[in-house]
């Protein structure tokens, strides 16, 4: 009784969330595009009180947000993901792969071919769409390995494989909970940070909700980051490398390390374990990290699966398009100066501007502390994300991890601000409202330039 007494208005918006979420992920059509940002926007304020107004001081209090997690994320249990396809393709990539078939070497559209049958192919193929299925899987082996574990368990029930693909997702979540508020507390910073992933109904919706699997990636990436901060480069090393295998973004944050490893640290308890790392422990924690990631692959190798799988990852940067931000505006440019989308030609040429600047800022920017080298990753994603021509919401899964463990928060606004783009789809099928688009990133570059400068004056506060 005490303890309804003590916490009767953070349980009170609990129960609020819980009817918000049992409605996100029980009766909501992703074109009721007005539906879905009214209550994402009601979930998103709860969050806000519950991180900012809820702190949890003390240890019961940061257990009950715990709680609160937990719960909201278990509201999706039985729930068909509404927002995405994607998980159609991670059933049928399952399914395949535990018959013995890689799921790199034939399409969905082609299954006729295939000598062996996959269950609900049909339902599959068409929940997945055309374009999907027309293409060869670019997810990376470890991904394929849940994927495979959710057919070995519900290979013959759609619901059934969701649930097994979620309950590993929540598990994810934890893991960077714990593993989060570790890291905050070696770098001195509020434990309240890590809520506003925790508990962020970006998070919930996007990755428990519809499937998505930047939270396996994280999880991985974290628990190593947190090991390479207690100077276990080994097992870090080995970590990341299955961060890789989940999702290849981690890739773009291996130049970084470059000057953690070769400074020489002694300013705190945290940073005196480096000492004994150079240049030697970086070169040997590369090959860790690339060989333990090559290894996932091996099963795998082939000539035509190198074919078919670097072909599909250049889909992502030379033929789509989606929520993107100055790519939209060297294509428009395009369209005004030579008559004709240039993505083709820009595809080619903006990876290798990411390319620059991530070595860029390994060469030159001191990336030397646990909190350094973490800016320098958000830095590093953000560039990324906004010469992408391709940035679906939950991509934004990343930055707004990385957010929690610096000064900066505009990764927060970007995760409100993202849904916007669900925008695009309506009861007509897909068209994109470029000016919703445009706001979305008027928002986050605002509020990104704002929170720089700012902190070359004071700490940022949000």
């Amino acid at each position: 009784m005490n303890f309804i007494k003590l916490y009767k208005i953070p349980l009170l918006f609990a129960a609020l969330s819980i009817a918000f979420y049992i409605s996100f992920g029980y009766d909501l059509e992703r074109s009721d595009f007005v539906k879905l940002i009214s209550l994402y926007s009601a979930l998103f304020v709860i969050a806000f009180l519950f991180v900012e107004k809820f702190t949890p001081k003390r240890r019961e209090s940061f257990l009950v947000l715990v709680s609160f997690g937990i719960i909201f994320r278990i509201v999706f249990i039985a729930a068909v993901p509404n927002l995405s396809q994607d998980f159609y393709r991670f059933l049928w990539d399952g399914r395949l792969l535990l018959q013995g078939v890689s799921p790199y070497l034939f399409t969905p559209d082609l299954s006729t071919a295939l000598e062996v049958t996959v269950e609900q192919s049909q339902q599959l193929i068409d929940g997945m769409g055309a374009l999907n299925a027309s293409h060869f899987s670019n997810y990376p082996p470890i991904n394929q390995l849940f994927f495979t574990i959710a057919a070995l368990f519900a290979g013959k029930s759609i619901l059934g494989s969701a649930i097994v693909l979620r309950i590993v997702i929540i598990l994810a979540d934890i893991g960077i909970l714990y593993f989060g508020k570790k890291i905050l507390e070696k770098m001195n910073l509020p434990i309240k940070n890590i809520f506003w992933y925790f508990l962020n109904p970006f998070i919930i919706i996007e990755l428990t909700g519809n499937l998505h699997f930047e939270g396996v990636m994280l999880f991985f990436f974290v628990w190593g980051l947190y090991l390479l901060f207690n100077g276990k480069w080994f097992w870090a090393a080995l970590l990341i490398g299955c961060s890789i295998s989940v999702k290849l973004i981690p890739l773009l944050y291996l130049p970084l390390f470059l000057g953690y490893f070769i400074n020489k640290i002694d300013t705190t308890d945290i940073q005196k374990r480096f000492d004994k790392l150079s240049l030697t422990s970086l070169f040997k924690f590369y090959i860790v990290v690339l060989v333990t990631t090559a290894i996932t692959f091996l099963p795998f190798l082939s000539s035509a699966f190198i074919q078919n799988f670097s072909s599909t990852i250049a889909l992502w940067f030379q033929n789509f398009e989606f929520n993107a931000s100055i790519y939209y505006v060297i294509r428009w440019i395009g369209f005004e100066i030579v008559g004709w989308n240039l993505i083709e030609t820009v595809g080619k040429i903006l990876p290798v501007l990411v390319l620059i600047f991530v070595s860029g800022i390994a060469f030159f920017r001191k990336n030397k502390t646990p909190q350094q080298l973490l800016t320098a990753m958000l830095f590093a994603i953000l560039f990324y994300f906004l010469l992408s021509t391709t940035v679906h919401p939950w991509y934004i899964a990343t930055p707004l991890l990385l957010s929690v463990f610096t000064k900066y928060k505009f990764p927060i606004v970007w995760s409100f601000a993202v849904m916007l783009s669900y925008s695009a789809y309506g009861v007509n099928g897909f068209d994109e409202k470029l000016w919703l688009v445009a706001l979305e990133y008027i928002i986050v570059i605002g509020f990104a330039f704002q929170e720089i400068f700012q902190s070359k004056f004071k700490p940022t506060r949000f």
